[in-house]
């Protein structure tokens, strides 16, 4: 009896693993598939309803460039596995629109999908780190390739967009973006280091407690380290582009050349995609 149930078990365990294993496959192979899917499969009409109704980057563009970005966003789906976390399922929502945020940051470099960052945790709210024992509202984890986001605050990012410069998934794909630069793959160096350099040079200038109380434009947040810098540049670039050329035209400056892309004017990247 002992023996049918030992036997029993490892059938079991052999045919879960086997499942396992094979969910995994096909997830590999339509990760692989990405940009050929992209190419020939048109997006789907609730994609694109999405889009129009909740993303504003996407109204302002051209024809042509919703085409190349509806494309990219396939690309970056397709390519992306996207796991709940405290609830049931991820949802179209949730998929098109953390999606578009990386378009959107993403659109002006020409290959840059975040390929190394596979997986993106999504919670209904702010979680609780065993590590650091706070509640987050998002974290990068380039160990894994993961972006971790709280769904409420990535929603409350762009509700109050324009506003104050605060945009979660912004903040964080700019983190995914940065980091992407440095790891070796396929999308390895597409910034150019001088321009990064020169970004750095602003932070650290900023950063300095005399200039710092004069300029009073970024959350203190944006002085921790060159990385929480970039972030917090991005986000106000993207949600207060005017008052950011306003305030500092150097740095504005800088960063439009860096991203390719002027949100001030309302123009799309002057480069094509390479799923053009």
């Amino acid at each position: 009896m002992i023996t049918f149930f030992l036997i029993t078990g490892f059938i079991t365990i052999a045919v879960i693993r086997y499942k396992r294993d094979l969910q995994d496959g096909y997830r590999v192979v339509l990760r692989s598939a990405g940009p050929f899917r992209s190419k020939i499969v048109p997006i789907s009409p609730v994609y694109r309803k999405i889009l129009v109704d909740y993303f504003p980057y996407y109204n302002a563009l051209t024809a042509s460039d919703k085409a190349r970005f509806e494309r990219k966003l396939c690309q970056i789906i397709y390519s992306k596995i996207f796991i709940p976390r405290d609830f049931d399922e991820v949802t179209d929502e949730m998929k098109v629109l953390i999606s578009a945020t990386a378009v959107q940051l993403t659109f002006g470099l020409d290959g840059v999908y975040l390929s190394h960052f596979r997986k993106i945790l999504i919670y209904p709210n702010d979680y609780y780190s065993s590590i650091t024992k706070k509640f987050h509202k998002g974290e990068v984890n380039p160990a894994f390739g993961i972006i971790v986001l709280s769904w409420h605050s990535y929603v409350m990012g762009y509700l109050n967009s324009n506003q104050d410069g605060v945009n979660l998934g912004l903040h964080e794909m700019a983190h995914a973006l940065r980091l992407e630069n440095i790891i070796r793959n396929s999308e390895y160096q597409f910034f150019n280091e001088v321009l990064l350099n020169r970004l750095d040079e602003y932070g650290m200038a900023v950063c300095e407690p005399a200039d710092y109380e004069q300029v009073k434009f970024f959350r203190p947040y944006a002085c921790a380290n060159t990385h929480e810098f970039f972030a917090v540049a991005v986000e106000n670039f993207f949600e207060r582009p005017m008052q950011l050329q306003l305030a500092m035209p150097g740095l504005y400056a800088v960063l439009c050349a860096l991203l390719n892309q002027d949100p001030a004017n309302y123009s799309s990247a002057t480069s094509k995609d390479s799923a053009a």
